[in-house]
């Protein structure tokens, strides 16, 4: 069997670990269409890399698959609805039916927690079988709230009690933090989310270790929790201002070199985190292909990160990719992760005021991680994804 890029990538370091990025209730359906799209000669190697990477069978009887996690967001939770509208129109009839007295933001919430708890119970006996170190789900707290500390630490807590292996995505603004660090001191585990700077992960974890503090000094049962900083690499340079900031200062900002900023800024907080020994690991989404200027096809995200410890969340569309391609990619460098970032590029993109904000340790203050052009675009995003699973719910109230 010739095996696929992100196998050969968790080789490079025994703490790496390949999530799936997208609700496990979608996996059947895309790996349908993606052995029927397989070229001739290609769908035996194609489907053995599918089972390895998520096979239930494997997952029911041993508790086994290759991804050791899952990460949802609301865009991911539309596609779920999409993907099988029946049944989740006639669970909105039955949550209805339970309660006539709910309106359509309260049925859309819990049929929010319904897709959740159902991801999670999908991948439950890998958690069981790893003693709960995998088979983690993260489920996100309303994007549209993203400052409200208060309502997201209520969401928080529903989201975790759908499950032991259900991990709670909280976004990187002020109120996220503190309420990070209010999770943690209850033992739940956390997923920080929209985050991109180095200032926000250096948030992220002291909000971390206070919690943790708290915990043991209440004697919390800690054997549940993770902690997991996300890193949305092409979001940082691509929703952001740099093309922007860039071009009012007469700067030709290549792909290659916002590939080279977002390269520094997560090897930056991979290595603080290292360092200090933080119990809070890495994540990277967001990863693209490319094809670079000589006809190479590249992924950064991965090629420059190989031999880390941290954690690749994927999605479908990413994976098929590189099936596509699986022969087009350089050798992984198991000692990627060891090198510095370009100084050219660095020095160039340290002129833009939204690069220095995202590098620099004191680039921005926590008052600031919400007014950051990535974190709003990407909240953005989210809330019209959130608005649209809604007026799914409200259609299917209608109906």
């Amino acid at each position: 069997m010739t095996t696929h890029v992100l196998q050969r990538l968790a080789r490079t370091n025994p703490d790496c670990e390949i999530w799936w990025d997208s609700s496990p209730l979608v996996f059947p359906s895309w790996r349908a269409e993606t052995l029927a799209a397989a070229p001739e000669g290609k769908r035996g190697d194609w489907e053995e890399q599918l089972d390895w990477f998520y096979d239930q069978k494997a997952i029911d009887e041993k508790g086994t698959m290759g991804f050791r996690g899952v990460t949802t967001n609301p865009p991911l939770v539309l596609q779920t609805v999409q993907v099988d509208p029946p049944r989740w129109q006639a669970r909105i009839h039955d949550i209805m039916k339970s309660d006539r007295a709910l309106d359509v933001e309260a049925v859309y919430w819990q049929l929010y927690l319904d897709i959740v708890k159902a991801g999670a119970e999908a991948i439950r006996p890998v958690y069981d079988a790893s003693g709960g170190q995998y088979g983690f789900l993260s489920g996100q707290v309303d994007p549209r709230f993203a400052e409200d500390g208060e309502r997201m630490l209520r969401e928080g807590l529903q989201i975790a009690a759908q499950g032991p292996n259900v991990m709670v995505k909280i976004p990187g603004s002020k109120a996220g933090y503190e309420v990070i660090e209010e999770l943690t001191a209850r033992g739940i585990a956390t997923n920080n989310t929209s985050s991109f700077a180095v200032p926000q992960y250096m948030r992220c974890m002291a909000a971390v270790t206070a919690g943790l503090q708290r915990a043991r000094a209440a004697s919390v049962d800690l054997s549940n929790w993770r902690s997991i900083v996300t890193h949305m690499a092409s979001r940082l340079s691509q929703k952001g201002d740099w093309a922007t900031e860039a071009k009012a200062r007469g700067i030709d900002l290549s792909t290659k070199e916002m590939r080279d900023g977002e390269e520094a800024v997560l090897k930056r907080a991979y290595w603080w985190a290292k360092d200090n020994d933080h119990p809070s690991k890495m994540l990277q989404c967001s990863l693209r292909i490319e094809q670079h200027e000589s006809g190479q096809w590249v992924s950064r995200q991965i090629e420059d990160f190989a031999g880390s410890g941290m954690v690749y969340t994927c999605p479908p569309s990413y994976i098929a990719r590189l099936m596509e391609l699986e022969n087009d990619f350089r050798p992984l460098d198991p000692d990627a992760i060891r090198r510095e970032p370009d100084a050219e590029s660095l020095e160039k993109l340290l002129r833009l005021p939204s690069f220095r904000a995202a590098y620099e340790f004191d680039g921005m203050t926590p008052d600031q991680f919400s007014q950051f052009g990535s974190f709003q675009a990407t909240g953005t995003e989210f809330a019209t994804a959130t608005r649209a699973t809604v007026d799914f719910v409200r259609a299917a109230m209608e109906g």
